[in-house]
């Protein structure tokens, strides 16, 4: 299963500056979701991050994932935001940045469930660009009411 903006507008509050999910290529509900971000100088945070030396910032790199995880979250339990249920990043660990993150890449986001106990979510999830890895972390998000 695809899922294109207005899909993912549906699985999650975000809204612009702040979603950062543009694809979803595919998911297995319960277990796993792969997407992208297309970065582009277009971005604001590029205007100071860093000025003649442009990098996406690591915590939005951590938030596309969190994103991602989300859908993932949103589609096992057949919820969207308009139910009134939301997952807020609730944590990560093992966090490692491998590669720096610039305009005209396009990110790669994969997420996989580890656990989904008492609303409390774990995902392992991985960003890249070319097949080369950006960032891996444990992703958690708490799942409540809106």
């Amino acid at each position: 299963m695809e899922m294109d903006i207005e899909k993912i507008l549906e699985h999650l509050p975000h809204r612009y500056p702040f979603l950062l999910v543009d694809r979803v290529t595919a998911i297995e509900k319960g277990k796993s979701i792969a997407g992208l971000k297309n970065v582009s100088i277009n971005e604001l945070y590029f205007q100071g991050h860093f000025p003649g030396k442009p990098i996406m910032p690591g915590v939005l790199i951590l938030e596309a994932m969190a994103q991602i995880s989300g859908i993932l979250g949103f589609v096992s339990h057949d919820t969207k935001p308009t139910d009134g249920v939301i997952h807020y990043f609730a944590g990560s660990n093992r966090v490692r940045f491998k590669r720096p993150v610039v305009p005209g890449d396009q990110l790669i986001l994969e997420s996989d469930l580890i656990a989904d106990k008492h609303g409390i979510w774990k995902f392992d999830c991985r960003a890249s660009v070319n097949g080369e890895i950006a960032c891996v972390a444990e992703i958690m998000t708490a799942e409540r009411g809106a």
